[in-house]
């Protein structure tokens, strides 16, 4: 079963029926959709084609083993997303972007496009880049190059809300060559937050806050790991991870 995402008029759609049992395809532009719909009208291909009409974001997405998608630029960070937190968990996923947002999929802790981004993703799955296509292969050129990746979820994947891990590296990104100390406590708001967050979180669970200043049990959660004097660009997953798990125990929560 594969998904295709945008498949416009079908040029590699008809490519992907040659080869699948079965596919679906989302379609935003109705008249694309019917554009798909007439090419593959009385063939073969037409008993195993689902068009689905709609933005992809919003859309129920049926069950699929591969999704492929020469992606519309706008949408790249959503989709890669809405295809991770989807369940059951798919095989792979192969995907052109825009070739930035490719390699920052792709980077590595002291590469210059780690970030948030490629933390969140590789959190939950594998990503390798496959190839780069020239803005000469599309008529008209885009203004931009591409390249292709493969994103293959982690099964089973790690058990960890991805509401807390954005939230913590959402922080932490935010001055990624800063160290983790001036990203809580010089950006405006954060401590705050957080405070209100741990509030919320001792009258849930009808357990007394700790006493004392909370900023000062944040600065000694930081102290503690070893991450005060760190900087995001060069944190790799598990730093993160054991950041969050210290501010777990101390019932700081970021979501």
């Amino acid at each position: 079963m594969v998904l295709e995402v945008g498949p416009g008029t079908g040029n590699l759609t008809v490519r992907i029926l040659e080869k699948a049992k079965k596919t679906t395809v989302v379609e935003m532009d109705p008249r694309m959709a019917a554009e798909l719909s007439k090419r593959v009208q009385g063939k073969p291909e037409q008993r195993k084609l689902d068009i689905m009409l709609g933005d992809f974001c919003k859309t129920d997405l049926p069950y699929f083993d591969v999704c492929i998608s020469n992606t519309p630029y706008q949408i790249s960070s959503p989709l890669v997303f809405k295809l991770l937190s989807h369940r059951p968990l798919f095989r792979c996923a192969i995907l052109m972007f825009q070739r930035e947002f490719a390699l920052r999929l792709v980077a590595r802790p002291g590469d210059n496009l780690w970030c948030r981004l490629s933390a969140n993703v590789q959190l939950y799955s594998k990503v390798d880049h496959i190839m780069k296509v020239s803005r000469n292969s599309f008529r008209p050129p885009p203004q931009v190059e591409s390249s292709v990746v493969r994103i293959t979820p982690l099964n089973p994947p790690p058990a960890i809300p991805f509401e807390e891990f954005d939230g913590l590296t959402r922080i932490v990104f935010s001055r990624r060559n800063k160290t983790v100390r001036a990203s809580f406590f010089d950006a405006r708001g954060v401590i705050d937050m957080l405070e209100s967050n741990y509030k919320t979180y001792c009258a849930v669970k009808e357990i007394m806050p700790e006493e004392g200043s909370f900023a000062e049990m944040v600065k000694q959660v930081l102290v503690d790991t070893g991450c005060a004097e760190d900087r995001a660009a060069k944190m790799d997953i598990d730093d993160l991870l054991k950041l969050l798990a210290a501010f777990h125990e101390k019932g700081i929560h970021f979501s």
